[in-house]
């Protein structure tokens, strides 16, 4: 049951953590025209001569987009994989609840059985000590019957 718990926390951690970055790392995105518009405009405090280097700065952008694309497809593997791994162990604890019950109803079954034996046990025992009774009383009869007719012979 931990391992559950701590993979749906995590589960949990990770996907918090996915919302709060997206919405802040979605930048508008400027139409393919325009770097290349600002990559050809000179700034107004230069010099009319002198350009400066601004195709350094759309370059940056562009990976810093690409860069955050590959964080969010790296997030998004990893969230499929957390909730893959969350399948596998929802099923694997249906799996062990399930056999869980089964050995339950098989171990109430092997009680009940184990009941009937000692009860069985009990009776055949109780009708043991009866035929040995039985017998001990018919033989005390014959001996005593056997004792009694020597003593008439002999007077």
């Amino acid at each position: 049951m931990q391992p559950a718990i701590k993979s749906f926390l995590g589960l949990c951690l990770i996907c918090s953590t996915a919302g709060a970055v997206e919405p802040a790392a979605t930048p508008a995105t400027p139409p393919p025209s325009a770097p290349s518009t600002q990559a050809a405009k000179p700034t107004p405090t230069a010099p009319t001569g002198v350009k400066t280097a601004t195709t350094a700065q759309p370059l940056t952008a562009e990976q810093l987009v690409k860069n955050k694309q590959q964080q969010d497809a790296k997030i998004k593997a990893l969230v499929q994989d957390q909730a893959s791994r969350l399948k596998q162990l929802e099923h694997a604890n249906l799996e062990a609840l399930a056999q869980n019950q089964e050995l339950q109803l098989k171990n109430d079954s092997l009680s009940v059985q184990v009941q009937v034996l000692q009860s069985e046990r009990s009776a055949q025992m109780f009708l043991y000590g009866a035929v040995t009774l039985a017998g001990g009383v018919l033989l005390g009869f014959f001996i005593a019957s056997y004792i009694h007719t020597k003593r008439r012979r002999q007077w």
